[in-house]
């Protein structure tokens, strides 16, 4: 399978990526190189639309980066949140207006809802949560404007079992926000 392969190339040059990054991580490449290439195996497996493929397979990498990076050191780079923006956006184009419009509806519920929690208990969420939350926001509502609280409460449920996995506190919840979101993206379209 060559989506196989290519995810494999893909999560090892993410893996030096991390190592080049000014806040990045030093993280063994075959922890990205394994999972983004299970990652995209599944999705492409799914027989999406090629636009919503491309979005998952993007998706899929950014997200076991960023979960390897929030795991490792508490901490979700400006340098991969920031771009998420733009990348969301140009992935979602060719969707067309009404996916677009239901994406920057879903990009400003989940971004503010994170936001309010940052600002009123900000030992809740870092920084790099409420970043990221808008683009993640924005792959939930071009699913359907019920994907985005059905994400959100599935990325409680999953940094709940990351937070079982780690006794000692400092639970990262970027982890849960990705993998709620890339399973709503593979598995709803």
């Amino acid at each position: 399978m060559h989506w196989t392969a290519l995810g494999f190339l893909a999560g090892t040059a993410g893996a030096l990526l991390l190592r080049r990054l000014r806040r990045g991580a030093d993280v063994h490449w075959l922890w990205c190189a394994l999972p983004t290439s299970l990652l995209w195996t599944v999705a492409a497996l799914r027989h999406p639309p090629p636009h919503w493929l491309a979005l998952t397979l993007a998706l899929g990498w950014l997200a076991v980066l960023l979960t390897a990076t929030d795991l490792l050191h508490r901490r979700l780079p400006d340098a991969l949140t920031l771009p998420a923006y733009p990348v969301a956006v140009a992935l979602l184009l060719p969707a067309g207006p009404q996916v677009v419009l239901r994406a920057a509806v879903g990009g400003l519920l989940l971004g503010a809802a994170h936001l309010v929690v940052r600002l009123l208990a900000p030992s809740a969420l870092g920084g790099g949560d409420v970043k990221l939350a808008a683009p993640l926001g924005a792959v939930l509502g071009a699913v359907s404007y019920a994907a985005v609280p059905v994400g959100a409460l599935l990325a409680s449920a999953f940094t709940l079992l990351v937070a079982l996995g780690r006794p000692n506190g400092g639970i990262p919840h970027g982890p849960g926000l990705l993998a709620s979101t890339w399973v709503i993206a593979v598995f709803t379209l």
